[in-house]
């Protein structure tokens, strides 16, 4: 019969083939019912009928054909290679900021994900990626070098502002940084008591990438480690993502301590200022 490889590409090169069994794996069908849902002519559905039959991989009853044990097996099999390459073709570009210290990532909990990253003519793409994200939520939590650029920081902090939940847990050297930026702004978004700020000194995968959970997806943020220029945006829906996220939220939440202005050269929080709001240890 061939090669494991040369099976695999029996299947591949044919989307009639491909469409034929994903009709069979949902229930079994006759062949006018396998033309309508492929597309296929007749004599092209004979053909693959005749191939799988020969395979053992589909039995006929009556005028309908059903997939054989076998060929449940092939399918199941097959359509698993098929979705795993489609997410490392997603996620290729974008590798390079995955998470490799994070506990428990699995990059089949990415198969669904939005990639978001810097094209040939326009750099913006993440940091538009980004402010979408906030907009569309009413709650964050997030660790490490993920909302750090001004113009994210901008949008940022006007939602928490504006009354978006917000807990992060920060490195000092990058809440630093964020205070920096404007201090005037960061201080009335730290001031809100729907915002609490933590300090961690070694955040797992601090030097390129953070983490982000939100109402409705978590996201992935790629940073440079010497600019800290985000570089892409990685966010799913995928529940099995988001417990991922939320078990290795709460590990670094354990870890932390609650932030205190005196530990930063220019906290931006003058005297009159109502102090950063933290959650009890």
């Amino acid at each position: 019969m061939g090669s494991a490889i040369q099976e695999i590409e029996f299947l591949a090169r044919s989307e009639h083939r491909v469409a034929t069994l994903r009709a069979l794996s949902e229930s079994g069908h006759d062949r006018r019912d396998l033309r309508a849902v492929t597309g296929a002519s007749d004599p092209t559905i004979g053909r693959v009928i005749r191939d799988f039959e020969n395979r053992s991989w589909i039995v006929r009853d009556g005028p309908y054909y059903e997939l054989s044990p076998l060929g449940e097996f092939v399918t199941e099999r097959f359509f698993e290679l098929r979705e795993g390459m489609r997410t490392a073709d997603t996620l290729r570009e974008v590798w390079h900021w995955l998470p490799r210290e994070m506990e428990g990532f699995a990059v089949e909990h990415f198969e669904d994900a939005v990639v978001a990253y810097p094209g040939p003519n326009y750099p913006y793409t993440p940091v538009e990626r980004v402010t979408h994200l906030l907009e569309s939520t009413d709650s964050i939590r997030g660790l490490g070098t993920t909302i750090y650029k001004s113009g994210n920081l901008d949008v940022f902090c006007r939602r928490v502002i504006d009354g978006m939940e917000m807990e992060y847990l920060y490195s000092p050297a990058v809440l630093q940084a964020i205070v920096d930026w404007n201090p005037e702004l960061t201080a009335r978004a730290f001031a809100c008591d729907n915002c609490t700020v933590f300090l961690h000194d070694d955040l797992p995968d601090d030097t390129q990438c953070g983490l982000n959970i939100m109402d409705d997806c978590i996201g992935i943020c790629g940073h440079d480690p010497d600019t800290a220029q985000l570089e892409a945006v990685i966010d799913t829906t995928s529940a099995e993502a988001r417990e991922w996220a939320e078990s290795v939220y709460e590990q670094c939440r354990t870890e932390a301590r609650p932030f205190e202005a005196q530990e930063l050269d220019s906290a931006g929080l003058d005297s009159a200022e109502k102090p950063l709001r933290v959650e009890p240890q």
